[in-house]
């Protein structure tokens, strides 16, 4: 007698039972959110595991005696948070789920936070601010992680290591694996405008390493002090003062770094965002560009181009990199940390043709060369087209959960001015008026939220204001995070005026 074919297991079709609803608990006018919030009760305590197969959108609304359209939003809401995944015919599935505590395991009570924002930041700042306890974390910088291609990942990894052979597990060239060193110069013409050969490109664990490596060969040759916009990146200026380079601060207004004021300061080298400006978020103009490149050419100057948030736009075409322009005085650093994730520690770095071979020494004493599998499956990705179509989903996702934060900003904190919503990951607002940012980050934490002062990235006198990312996420989210950043303000407006931010 021919054996039956088995039926899927509980966890590949779960019923209905796991979500305990009472609709009557659910508010008026509030079906789809009551359910949505139960669904991410269920995989938050492990009723829907991870990798589990959520019940069918016209089986769970029958179920639920729901409309299916009640049922279908809940789950696009859960898709658009990371949560869910569709995989056509297969059905939808958990893809991530926020870590629970095992049941019956006493824990202590959470630690009070440990970012002091009433002090000047040390070093060690980021790492405080990572480890700082909130429900909502707004900081600027960090992608959305829940978007990463696992799948896409693991086909690549598949074919990689299957055509690998045994040689190519050993030490390799320092400058990066042949492979990809094409494919990323490729991926810069295609992208970025630049036009290198594979040769020029030494692949680095991010754009921090390419700034070390950087600084460690232009002080080799006597400099002292490297430029940096203002307000800029406080990391950056962080690392060149680990150097013990000087930083002399070049104002940036709304067409970008000021060069006439760079060309005052005789520094002999600038760092510099020209794609997407942190904080402020504006693009480096034509003008400013041509003053840029001429300053360059007369003075023998250096540009260190961080290519921040270049893939990222929404409202605006691309603008091409100052390298293009001028590539014999431009170090020109990229990452795809912004686009994948952080965790790879995977950038590119592409020298002026006079400091390559300084350059490739440098990295070669400083590591041996980056991990060769990620660079090979990363190669997979951009020569199969994998990584521009989740570049192309993640624009959209980005967009969306931008206008949510707008929106939000418009809705609780009208008087509030927006920054470089036209691209990137983060939006910058800032406040006419004389409380310290400080104080209103302060509050925020206390609230729940996490956030950074516009103040901690400017060296010179400046108006209070907070910089937001949005692309980690969901709107729900960042619309609880601005209201909550609004409580912070009226309670610090409330405590009275106090003169200055920085």
């Amino acid at each position: 007698m021919p054996r039956s074919k088995a039926e899927p297991s509980d966890r590949s079709k779960p019923g209905t039972d796991f979500l305990q609803l009472d609709l009557s608990q659910a508010p008026d006018g509030g079906l789809i959110g009551y359910l949505t919030e139960r669904l991410r009760a269920a995989i938050a305590d492990g009723r829907l595991p991870m990798g589990s197969r959520v019940p069918p959108g016209r089986v769970l609304a029958e179920e639920l005696r729901v409309s299916r359209g009640v049922v279908t939003e809940a789950y696009r809401r859960l898709i658009e948070d990371g949560q869910l995944a569709g995989r056509g015919r297969a059905g939808t599935f958990v893809v991530a789920a926020p870590i629970a505590p095992p049941t019956g395991v006493r824990h202590a009570e959470p630690r009070p936070a440990h970012t002091d924002f009433a002090v000047a930041p040390g070093h060690d700042v980021f790492d405080l601010l990572r480890a700082s306890p909130a429900r909502i974390d707004l900081t600027p910088g960090v992608p959305d992680l829940a978007a990463f291609p696992r799948g896409g990942w693991l086909r690549a990894e598949r074919r990689v290591l299957d055509a690998l052979d045994p040689a190519d597990f050993g030490y390799g060239d320092p400058r990066g694996a042949p492979p990809f060193r094409r494919a990323v110069a490729d991926w810069l013409a295609r992208n970025r405008g630049i036009r290198v050969d594979a040769d020029d490109v030494v692949i680095v664990t991010g754009v921090a390493q390419a700034l070390d490596l950087i600084t460690r060969v232009l002080m080799d040759d006597g400099i002292g002090e490297i430029a940096v916009e203002d307000p800029g990146s406080l990391g950056v200026r962080q690392h060149l003062a680990s150097r013990r380079l000087r930083t002399p601060p070049i104002p940036v207004d709304a067409a970008g770094l000021r060069v006439d004021l760079l060309r005052e300061s005789g520094a002999p080298a600038v760092a510099l965002t020209p794609a997407h400006q942190f904080p402020t978020g504006v693009v480096l103009d034509g003008g400013r560009r041509r003053e840029l490149v001429k300053w360059a050419d007369e003075n023998r100057g250096f540009i260190l181009e961080d290519d921040y948030d270049a893939e990222h736009r929404y409202d605006r075409p691309p603008v091409p990199a100052v390298q293009a322009l001028l590539p014999d005085r431009v170090f020109y650093a990229g990452s795809v940390s912004k686009t994948l994730a952080p965790a790879l520690r995977v950038g590119w770095l592409i020298a002026p043709p006079s400091h390559r071979e300084a350059m490739v020494v440098a990295k070669r004493y400083a590591d041996l060369g980056n991990a060769v599998l990620p660079q090979l499956v990363l190669t997979e990705l951009m020569e199969s087209g994998e990584l521009e179509r989740h570049l192309r989903t993640l624009r959209r996702r980005h967009r969306r959960r931008r206008d949510a934060m707008i929106e939000a900003i418009h809705a609780h904190l009208p008087q509030a001015r927006i920054h470089g919503a036209a691209a990137g990951l983060h939006l910058t607002i800032t406040f006419d008026a004389d409380f310290r940012d400080t104080d209103v980050a302060t509050r925020a934490l206390e609230h729940g939220v996490k956030t950074q002062p516009l103040s901690w990235h400017y060296q010179l006198p400046n108006e209070p204001g907070l910089v937001l990312g949005y692309a980690a996420s969901p709107p729900a989210d960042l619309a609880r995070g601005i209201a909550l950043i609004r409580e912070a303000v009226l309670t610090v407006e409330g405590a009275g005026p106090r003169r200055g931010s920085s």
